[in-house]
């Protein structure tokens, strides 16, 4: 290197370096912001490229200036003091800003892809599919970016390689402890992936989880939060779902049928009865129109019980309309048949001296 910058780096070589390094950092920060404008406005029409280019911003304007300062230091002369410690604290920094970026890419990928499959339709199901491998499979490769990161910033220290060598003695007793160490965290990686592809569950998914009734809320690489009717949250593990049956409702569609069963006496006329099960599921709002069944499928010594079978779009309206169905049931037969209700004929006590027991209980005889 000659020239009067060649001088200058001679006789203050830390002054020259750190201006030229405020000045690579400027000229960075500068191109990112030009740039990064206008790329964000060429890719309006490109809701993935533009959720990328949204979701980098933060972690390109880290990355960029270290870049550039890398180049810097690189440039700087080798017998620089302590120029060596700032090579390697600028290469660490850069190895987190990178890694910042490229998880940063992933999430940007998702929610591009997310973005344009929006749930909030009549039919959701595709996108809900869409959503949860969108989820599931971004969050598994950060997960694996993330340990990449930590290993590249690992390799940096000479320290950490040699240990490294000198631990391959007993890398097979070492190789088990890791294995039987990292079991769950692998398993549940595994897991992720295959809830992914397989899709047993999806979010927004109605699911009866060790007797608890709740919607999928969440599903991390780790765990799945189930959002339970009463507002509670159940966190299950992601291999539980791999391991163990549960009811998924709304596995293949949303639509769901409806039961409500009545206690009622025989002689209640059941023409009457259907006509005004049919009266209340049709003024419903709930009903989709597609299973309507009024049917007696029991009957014991005191009662007869009475199903109504109907259907709705999604859980949550068939059970707005169960009870919707019932309350009126009940409400027609007490105000209509009243004697048809569930009744426990009462026996009357005869308490007379020729009737009574030795012991003191009294014969009782039927009304």
């Amino acid at each position: 290197m000659t020239g009067p910058f060649a001088e200058l780096l001679q006789q203050d070589p830390w002054t020259t370096t750190a201006v030229l390094a405020m000045a690579a950092v400027v000229a960075a920060l500068a191109f990112h912001w030009i740039v990064g404008s206008l790329l964000r406005r060429a890719t309006r029409s490109a809701p993935v490229l533009h959720a990328i280019l949204v979701d980098v911003e933060r972690a390109a304007g880290a990355a960029l200036p270290l870049i550039a300062l890398q180049v810097v230091w690189q440039l700087a002369p080798n017998d620089l003091r302590l120029i060596g410690n700032v090579r390697h604290a600028n290469g660490l920094l850069l190895i987190g800003a990178l890694t910042w970026f490229f998880i940063a890419t992933i999430r940007g990928v998702a929610d591009g892809v997310i973005s344009q499959h929006p749930v909030d339709v009549e039919d959701n199901m595709q996108a809900r599919r869409i959503h949860t491998q969108a989820r599931v499979l971004a969050r598994s490769a950060m997960v694996v970016v993330l340990i990449a990161g930590i290993a590249m910033a690992l390799m940096t220290f000479p320290g950490a390689r040699q240990v490294g060598a000198s631990l391959l003695a007993s890398a097979g007793v070492l190789g088990l402890v890791a294995g039987l160490a990292a079991r769950p965290v692998f398993s549940n990686l595994i897991s992720g992936l295959q809830l992914a592809l397989a899709q047993p569950i999806r979010l927004d998914d109605v699911l009866i989880v060790q007797g608890e009734w709740g919607r999928v809320e969440e599903i991390t690489g780790t765990y799945v939060v189930l959002k339970i009717w009463d507002e509670r949250r159940l966190i299950i593990p992601l291999q539980w779902f791999i391991e163990n049956p549960f009811q998924n409702w709304t596995r293949s569609s949303a639509q769901i049928l409806g039961t409500v069963f009545l206690n009622v006496d025989y002689s209640l006329p059941m023409d009457a009865l259907r006509a005004e099960a049919r009266r209340l599921v049709e003024s419903a709002a709930e009903w989709d129109g597609r299973v309507f069944v009024v049917q007696v499928t029991d009957a014991t010594e005191r009662t007869m019980q009475v199903r109504v079978l109907v259907s709705a779009t999604d859980s949550g309206r068939a059970f707005d309309l169960r009870c919707h169905v019932r309350e009126g049931l009940i409400a027609w037969v007490a105000r209509e048949h009243p004697e048809c209700l569930p009744s426990v004929r009462h026996l009357a006590v005869e308490a007379t001296d020729g009737a009574r027991e030795p012991g003191g209980v009294a014969a009782v005889s039927a009304n």
